[in-house]
């Protein structure tokens, strides 16, 4: 190992190390706050079981799933946002704004309004459907784009454009159905497609546990690709990368991870954008390095919008995705400010 990825490998640890202490008080403080109050003190003994009854009910129950369920949706769609700017070369690419979370959403919402009276919202075949339908809509929205992308090869920039007008087109389907639903369907729905961890619980996390577990070290291994890929097209293709397999492999991954996250969380914008610049500012261009960076700062950012939007005009929630657009809006102006 050289001196330069001797120090590359030193700063990641640093890095990486940094965002889990982080991650770690922001998981106390999630266990604390919320309408019930809980001391740290009684978090820790509740944890080794030492709690009273109530207290193991509220954290057992109901925030420490909210939690797992933030970190792992966070680290989902920062990754399959690290992703798809690699595969475009388009640092304003992310699954909300190019569509996928949007087909993901109407695949929901169609199981939702079809299936609504022979599904109990928080039942084990429904979470672990969600998931399914999610992928369904969200592979149908990656196909579509990349379709009508498609002149004699995929441009980058027209995968973008071609995304950004299927979203709007999706987004309308939405609201279609959503005003043809029951008065409390349609106000689950427009809650959960603003973002929000609705119905947290084990069988939610369990069933997307699995996805990230399997998908996330995939995207670490084809990291290399996505380097190449980075340099364009004809570089790609010169140094023997298989551009097009390669792109269409890399964005099942990233569409899969999308899916997969809207199901659990909703529509979350702007997390799969912000995040990989973050941690592109943090480690440099290397996707060996950005893929496990946006991990931790997704799955930190998530938790620590799900701890403000539960507690900021609490007993009243505030979906998630809300004060996730909140806090990233203001990067995110910056960013097309400074895109040429």
């Amino acid at each position: 190992m050289n001196e330069s990825a001797a120090k590359k490998t030193k700063k990641l640890s640093v890095v990486i190390f940094s965002l889990l202490i982080l991650i770690l008080i922001m998981f106390f403080v999630s266990l604390s706050t919320g309408a019930f109050q809980i001391s740290p003190g009684d978090v820790v003994r509740t944890i080794f079981g030492n709690g009273t009854s109530q207290q193991e009910l509220v954290l057992f129950q109901f925030r420490l799933p909210a939690i797992v369920l933030a970190l792992l949706i966070g680290a989902g769609l920062a990754v399959s946002g690290a992703i798809l700017q690699g595969i475009t070369q388009n640092e304003l690419a992310d699954p909300g704004i190019l569509g996928i979370n949007t087909g993901a959403g109407l695949a929901v919402v169609l199981f939702m309004f079809f299936f609504s009276g022979q599904f109990a919202p928080g039942s084990t075949l429904a979470v672990f459907i969600m998931p399914v339908a999610a992928l369904v809509g969200a592979i149908f929205a990656a196909f579509l784009i990349y379709v009508l992308a498609w002149k004699k090869g995929v441009i980058a920039i027209r995968l973008v454009l071609v995304g950004i007008g299927v979203n709007a087109g999706f987004s309308a389907l939405l609201t279609i159905f959503q005003l043809r639903m029951d008065p409390q369907s349609f106000r689950q729905a427009t809650v959960w497609l603003t973002g929000d961890i609705w119905n947290a619980n084990w069988n939610f996390v369990l069933a997307l546990l699995p996805w990230m577990l399997i998908l996330i070290p995939v995207a670490l291994y084809k990291a290399h690709s996505l380097n190449v890929m980075n340099l364009g097209d004809d570089v790609a293709s010169g140094l023997g990368t298989s551009v097009e397999s390669e792109r269409r492999l890399l964005l099942l991954i990233a569409v899969a991870l999308a899916g997969a996250s809207v199901a659990a969380g909703g529509g979350i914008a702007f997390l799969g954008l912000v995040v990989p610049h973050i941690a592109r500012k943090l480690m440099g261009p290397l996707h060996q390095y950005i893929i496990p960076v946006s991990v931790l700062v997704g799955a930190l950012l998530l938790m620590v919008s799900d701890t403000i939007g539960k507690n900021l005009l609490a007993p009243t929630a505030i979906p998630v995705g809300i004060i996730v657009a909140i806090l990233s809006a203001p990067y995110f102006v910056y960013l097309l400010m400074r895109t040429k």
